[in-house]
């Protein structure tokens, strides 16, 4: 469940901070991702992955590369409800170099099988902007749909960008499956 072709998902460690520490601060990394862009301090890199991986409400997982155990991104699911069996996914590709080559698909569906197929969840929800044509493909390819429009929600290089706010259920995941 956790191991694909070429990656394997393995959870978030406190030494896992460095390497989130660089991705952090590269601006052409979390310019699709991150509502705010700024300089992050290692101090404030260690808080949140310590608080990522203390929660009881997400669970946070390294993408690493079976063939080189290089570590190419990190994907989560976060504000698990475990009553109303739902929770937000988030998907981020750290290495530049392993942008397109279909990481993040592998280690997007390992997430969506562990969600759906052993944590039981109904419903799996991400939000993503409209600009990053990228990831729109790739969430729309394993079955999410459009659930609402924020308009005018990020204000990146002088201009305003849509935020959508996307969903997949486990009964449409399991009949694609």
């Amino acid at each position: 469940m956790f191991t694909g072709e070429r990656i394997h998902l393995r959870k978030v460690e406190e030494k896992d901070a460095a390497i989130y520490h660089q991705w952090r601060n590269d601006t052409e990394v979390m310019k699709t991702t991150q509502p705010y862009l700024d300089v992050h301090t290692y101090e404030s890199t260690e808080q949140f992955i310590k608080m990522i991986t203390t929660t009881d409400t997400s669970k946070s997982y390294m993408i690493e590369e079976i063939e080189t155990s290089e570590i190419v991104g990190i994907t989560s699911m976060i504000g698990m409800d475990y009553k109303n069996r739902h929770a937000e996914v988030i998907l981020d590709i750290g290495e530049k170099e392993k942008w397109g080559k279909g990481y993040g698909r592998e280690a997007f569906e390992r997430l969506l099988d562990y969600s759906f197929l052993e944590s039981n969840l109904h419903k799996v929800s991400l939000k993503v902007y409209a600009f990053n044509e990228r990831a729109v493909r790739l969430y729309e390819h394993t079955g999410f749909t459009t659930e609402g429009r924020l308009k005018e929600e990020l204000f990146r290089n002088g201009s305003w960008h849509e935020l959508l706010v996307m969903a997949l259920f486990q009964t449409d995941y399991l009949r694609r499956s």
